[in-house]
């Protein structure tokens, strides 16, 4: 049988199109960067490595000349600069594939992948690149590569030439007691954080995963969750030149620069449950409450305040205004010649520590009924809410017949006093609230009465304190820390 020359023609086309389906399907199961760019072009690892650029401020910067200089090192190279909202004035980037613009924050009318920095990044790595620096000498990022897959750390970074270079530091972060402690590296140039202008490199998987990715400022950000993670970065010997023009350089621009710094560091501290910062030499930096806000925390309920549930424990700033509150209390109380002396959960702090449980939201005092009278702010307290000249708040409590010291009009973290009275040798009280350590006690645990340290001062206590807990608590009181609600929430049993 011959082929008609119109029978070979429909043959070859069909035969070409099989060829061309073939080829684009194959296309199509391809990594995305092995088609990304083409051909590379002056050099071999650049386009593994995404530079990122977010820590900047858009009325001052130097930014396209930080993008420029990685071009010229390799024009392949990506580049993704990365706000919260359009920048204005706006940035003078060059408009090619490779540079791209991510705004971070959603908008109606964009997708929901187009908020997601890592809708962007296509490379392996990620370099975190700040403003003010410059990229002058060849294969920096290459050898940054090498020294990542090289090492142990699960960062590296190279320090900029500005008048703040990065150093090495040591950071401790603990969620459940909302701090994070900074300290000298006892191990440099392996560190857990750095303090100063770097280049921070590291794989996109493990950037993407944090949970806050590219919060701002991206150094504190980042090295509070690769600390916590236990994730360490090596300071390499490498350096990234400082821009030509640097950013900030007026005084107005670095006033106003700082001022919007620290504002959105404390926002992005109190956001990742950070409420207290300790430097090395003891400086102690706070972003929780005080006496202008409201407490940390909301109404308790069943004896359990919500952050146990969160497997943290009492906000450090609430431990400080309580601490202040009961050495304030107990301040006036001895001066007015009222008997008193620590009661429940509080003589069990101090009894196992000195000082107040960590996880508890209150202090507990009891005092004796007959001596209120002594007390004019207690006597005031009788008739209504009194504001004493320091803010302390003195009244009745609302849920019976004692009295509440509040930290201030807005905070109402609080020392309770539980007025009790004898009768025949058993003290006594007119109001009981459904707690296992709410019942009656021989007097003679108040006879004398002895002083035990309790949250940074000297407190009154029962003498034979233990028998004295252990009666209200049960054995083993003091040995065996438990939550206030065991059958709510227990502590052996939480994170």
């Amino acid at each position: 049988m011959r082929l008609t020359r119109c029978q070979a023609a429909l043959a070859a086309a069909i035969t070409l199109n099989l060829l061309v389906l073939f080829y684009v399907s194959w296309l199509q199961h391809q990594p995305r960067n092995s088609r990304a760019r083409g051909p590379r072009r002056a050099s071999a690892v650049g386009p593994r490595v995404t530079v990122l650029v977010r820590e900047f401020e858009a009325f001052d910067n130097a930014v396209p000349e930080l993008v420029d200089s990685f071009l010229q090192q390799d024009p392949a190279q990506p580049v993704v600069v990365a706000a919260d909202t359009l920048p204005y004035p706006p940035l003078a980037l060059p408009r090619i594939p490779n540079v791209r613009l991510a705004l971070l924050q959603p908008a109606l009318d964009r997708p929901a992948a187009a908020s997601r920095p890592e809708t962007y990044v296509a490379t392996e790595f990620v370099a975190l690149v700040p403003d003010g620096a410059r990229a002058e000498a060849p294969g920096l990022l290459e050898r940054m590569v090498e020294a990542l897959r090289g090492g142990s750390a699960r960062l590296v970074a190279a320090p900029v030439a500005t008048a703040n270079p990065a150093r090495c530091l040591a950071l401790n972060v603990s969620l459940r007691q909302w701090t994070a402690r900074y300290g000298a590296a006892p191990a440099a140039p392996r560190c857990d954080a750095l303090d100063g202008d770097a280049v921070v490199l590291l794989r996109a998987r493990d950037l993407f995963n944090l949970s806050a990715p590219l919060a701002r400022p991206v150094g504190t950000s980042l090295f509070l969750q690769t600390a916590l993670r236990g994730w360490a970065v090596q300071l390499l010997d490498l350096t990234f030149a400082a821009a030509r023009q640097p950013p900030l350089a007026t005084a107005h621009a670095r006033w106003k620069a700082e001022r919007e710094g620290r504002t959105r560091r404390a926002a992005l501290l109190r956001a990742l449950g950070i409420r207290l910062v300790s430097w090395e030499g003891g400086r102690l930096e706070w972003f929780g409450c005080n006496k202008e806000t409201t407490r940390c925390f909301g109404t308790v309920v069943g004896d359990t305040p919500a952050y146990l549930y969160e497997e943290r424990w009492t906000p450090p700033c609430c431990l400080r205004a309580l601490r202040e509150t009961a050495r304030y209390v107990v301040g006036v109380l001895e001066a007015a010649g009222v008997r008193y002396w620590l009661e429940g959960g509080s003589l069990l702090g101090a009894a196992r520590h000195g000082d107040i449980i960590p996880w508890d939201y209150d202090v507990d005092l009891g005092i004796y009924l007959e001596d209120v009278g002594n007390c004019e702010q207690l006597r005031g307290a009788e008739a209504g809410s009194v504001v004493d000249e320091r803010g302390f708040v003195w009244e009745k409590a609302v849920e019976g017949d004692f009295f509440r010291v509040q930290y201030s009009e807005s905070n109402h973290l609080h020392v309770d006093l539980w007025p009790f009275y004898p009768r025949n040798g058993v003290m006594t009280k007119d109001t009981w609230l459904d707690h296992r350590q709410d019942v009656e006690f021989p007097e003679h645990f108040l006879q004398p009465l002895v002083p035990l340290p309790f949250a940074g001062f000297v407190a009154q206590a029962p003498n034979n304190y233990r028998r004295f807990l252990e009666l209200k608590f049960g054995p083993g009181v003091i040995e065996n820390p438990q939550y206030p609600n065991p059958a709510l929430l227990s502590l052996t049993g939480s994170g």
